[in-house]
């Protein structure tokens, strides 16, 4: 990526898809080039927290709420030190921030990070066209990007869409590394200590050792790179794999780790990317969603209770598993614990011999509804039952 920043932040600005489309509009935020995999969130708030989870690094991000930017940037939402998205599409941006909270707008804070966006177009369409042809690579192009011949601005298109195609796909990515912490560090209990935790960091986001600690857990967070080794030399009581970008087909290292940990019978608890994690763990495979599930208002099904929740998503990727019936696994019996409600995808599993559950979306609601905030009660319960 190449970015400036400055006066010429709404300069004509171009976004090309690799099959050929493109969309006029506005620069918004910094003025360059960029590239990565098209995608849309349904969200209508909780920009901030959608920037800065590591789950979507190189992915473009399309809102589809026709109106971003209204509460600013603050310093407290932020899901981790920096915003991870590739590119930034709205409809919309507000002119003027209103809240209390708000230090600085959101096209400064994306301006000062180096993100390229685009703003004035039509996401309606652009969402519509990738519902249909399903999430793909994009680019971005503003300023001496996008300029031609003696500075026009008229760059040539087809040179554009040949770089769109020449960028790197989502299928295949291994990028949980790259977002991940280098170094533990833990985050203490609230109140009394009950639990230790390892969470193997796959992308995690703040609030979700937050919520964690919330329940008298201190969470020792761990590179992705930890060994077996590692997550047992901090003595857990239970073990976590967080979300995280990339394709899970990649991920052989947390496979094997998490497979340790099921050999030991330790309780294990995985959300988003850690839900995939758990999926190849036990033998079923993983693909390619058509155009993903991101934004905080999908409808899932725990079917061990019955009840719905909303929840919050960001994953373009899925466990191949059966709905209908309980599996034989190398670590006993599983089976599909949640669903969406829109086409069927498995959103959770769980394992009836050992403690060991998952979900693939986000609990620690962050942004969203608190819907499945029941779920980290369910991992302290495990915990509980194994002391007991």
């Amino acid at each position: 990526m190449t970015t400036s920043t400055g006066a010429a932040v709404k300069a004509p600005a171009i976004l090309v898809l690799e099959d050929g489309r493109t969309f006029r509009g506005r620069a918004y935020g910094a003025v360059g080039e960029t590239f990565g995999e098209a995608v849309f969130s349904t969200g209508m708030t909780g920009y901030q927290e959608t920037l800065t989870d590591p789950s979507y690094h190189r992915q473009v991000v399309v809102m589809t709420a026709p109106h971003i930017g209204n509460t600013g940037v603050n310093d407290e939402d932020p899901e981790s030190a920096r915003i991870w998205v590739s590119g930034f599409v709205v409809r919309d941006p507000a002119r003027t921030p209103s809240n209390w909270r708000s230090v600085r707008t959101l096209d400064d804070e994306l301006a000062a990070q180096g993100v390229v966006g685009i703003s004035g177009i039509d996401t309606r369409a652009l969402t519509r066209h990738l519902r249909e042809r399903g999430a793909m690579r994009v680019g971005i192009f503003s300023g001496p990007a996008l300029d031609g011949p003696a500075g026009t601005g008229l760059a040539d298109e087809a040179a554009l869409i040949a770089k769109v195609q020449s960028a790197p796909q989502m299928k295949g990515a291994d990028l949980s590394a790259e977002v991940a912490t280098k170094e533990a560090y833990v985050v203490p209990a609230q109140g009394t200590k009950r639990f230790t935790v390892a969470a193997v960091d796959l992308g995690i986001k703040g609030m979700t050792p937050y919520r964690m600690a919330e329940r008298g857990i201190e969470v020792h967070v761990l590179p992705a790179t930890a060994t077996a080794e590692d997550v047992y030399a901090v003595a857990p009581d239970g073990v976590f794999f967080s979300n995280g970008p990339g394709d899970p087909a990649t991920a052989d290292h947390p496979v094997s780790v998490m497979r340790a940990v099921l050999e030991r019978g330790t309780p294990l608890f995985g959300i988003c990317f850690g839900n995939q994690i758990l999926g190849r763990a036990l033998g079923f495979g993983t693909y390619k969603l058509k155009y993903g599930h991101r934004g905080i208002n999908q409808p899932v099904q725990d079917r061990t209770t019955g009840k719905v929740e909303v929840t919050a998503h960001n994953h373009g990727f899925a466990v191949d598993a059966p709905l209908d019936k309980i599996s034989d696994t190398p670590y006993g019996r599983a089976e599909v614990s949640h669903v969406c409600l829109n086409d069927n995808v498995v959103e959770g599993l769980q394992l009836l011999d050992r403690p060991a559950f998952s979900v693939q979306y986000h609990p620690e609601a962050a942004a969203g509804p608190h819907d499945a905030a029941y779920l980290f009660d369910r991992f302290v319960q495990l915990m509980e039952g194994q002391r007991a």
